[in-house]
């Protein structure tokens, strides 16, 4: 489990509910789109009242950013059973990484579409955290390959299909009648194994 940088996540309960303010409003309008006087506007404060928590709107993307990331790595993380067969490992974390997705879906939304907007050194420290999941899937979709459970030519190839599968939902959700996250999450998870082309 990865633990945050001392001063990235703010525990008090003005900042949180400044993430979520602003989550909100760049999900609606695009980071570029929200100023610091629309999210200060959306808690009924002045957007001096931010500065204690964040000194810029670029920090306090940056904080989301490693939250959601964060979040998203124990949900695939805890998902994961090691001691199983890959078909049962596979189905479980992409159906929670997926249910994730569409039930945080604003949240998804800002994580994923917004990276740009992070300077170099925080975008090389969410990036780590990206690769960390994506590792997490790899592992299983190697441990299908090696058991024979699994029958892919390209390892790397699939695992970033299946990511790209799930970190997308984000961008439609809801439509239709998927608009549950345990619909998305038992349609990818049947989706991912016949990416990989299970063995059942």
């Amino acid at each position: 489990m990865t633990t945050p940088s001392p001063g990235v996540i703010s525990t008090s309960k003005a900042a949180a509910r400044l993430r979520e303010a602003a989550i909100e409003a760049f999900a609606e309008h695009g980071y570029g789109g929200t100023t610091t006087r629309q999210i200060a506007t959306r808690l009924e404060m002045s957007p001096a009242a931010m500065y204690p928590h964040y000194k810029s709107k670029e920090e306090l993307l940056y904080a989301i950013s490693y939250e959601g990331h964060d979040l998203a790595l124990r949900v695939a993380r805890d998902a994961d059973i090691p001691g199983a067969d890959a078909v049962t490992r596979l189905s479980s974390v992409i159906g929670r990484f997926a249910g994730w997705q569409a039930e945080h879906h604003r949240r998804a939304r800002v994580i994923q579409y917004e990276l740009n907007a992070l300077d170099r050194d925080h975008y090389r420290i969410i990036t780590g955290l990206r690769r960390q999941t994506t590792q997490v899937v790899r592992n299983v979709v190697d441990a299908g390959l090696e058991s024979g459970e699994f029958t892919v030519p390209d390892a790397e190839g699939v695992t970033l299909a299946l990511m790209s599968l799930c970190v997308d939902i984000c961008r439609w959700y809801p439509s239709g009648r998927y608009n549950e996250p345990e619909a998305i999450s038992t349609l990818y998870a049947d989706l991912a194994l016949r990416l990989v082309g299970a063995v059942r």
